[in-house]
C-alpha cells in the first residue's frame, strides 16, 4: 500500500499546524496513487516525521513517499529531513522510502505565484 507523508516544519501556532493537517486531508481525497496520506512535523508539533511514518506503516503502508513541505532548501531540507529518513529506513528496512524534491522546488511555483498575483 502506497503512503504519502507530508513533512512540514511545525509551528507554535496551532492554526498553522491545522492548515497542514487540512492539506493532508484534501490531498488524501484527490491522490489516486496513494492509499494513505498523512502529515508529520520536524519540530514543535506531533507527530514527528519518524512517528508519522511509523503510523502509516502500522496502518499497512508498504512504501512511504515523503514530501518535504518547505519552500527552500535550508538546513531542515538539506540535513534534518535526510536524517529522519535514515532513521525510518534503519527501523523499517522492508519498507521502500522515497523522498520527493522539496515543495518550493516545483516548477509550478512560478505559475502559482503569477496566477495569485494576477488575481489580486
Amino acid at each position: 500500500m502506497n503512503a504519502l507523508l507530508i513533512a512540514a516544519h511545525g509551528s507554535r501556532r496551532t492554526q498553522s499546524n491545522d492548515e497542514v493537517k487540512e492539506l493532508s486531508l484534501s490531498v488524501s481525497k484527490k491522490a489516486t496513487s496513494y492509499e494513505l496520506v498523512d502529515c508529520a512535523f520536524l519540530e514543535l508539533c506531533q507527530p514527528d516525521i519518524f512517528s508519522g511514518a511509523q503510523q502509516l506503516i502500522e496502518r499497512g503502508a508498504t512504501s512511504v513517499t515523503v514530501l518535504p513541505y518547505f519552500l527552500v532548501a535550508g538546513q531542515h531540507v538539506a540535513v534534518d529531513i535526510p536524517a529522519e529518513i535514515k532513521r525510518i529506513e534503519e527501523a523499517f528496512p522492508h519498507i521502500a522510502v522515497t523522498v520527493l524534491p522539496y515543495f518550493g522546488s516545483s516548477e509550478k511555483m512560478v505559475e502559482n505565484i503569477v496566477s495569485q498575483t494576477i488575481v489580486r
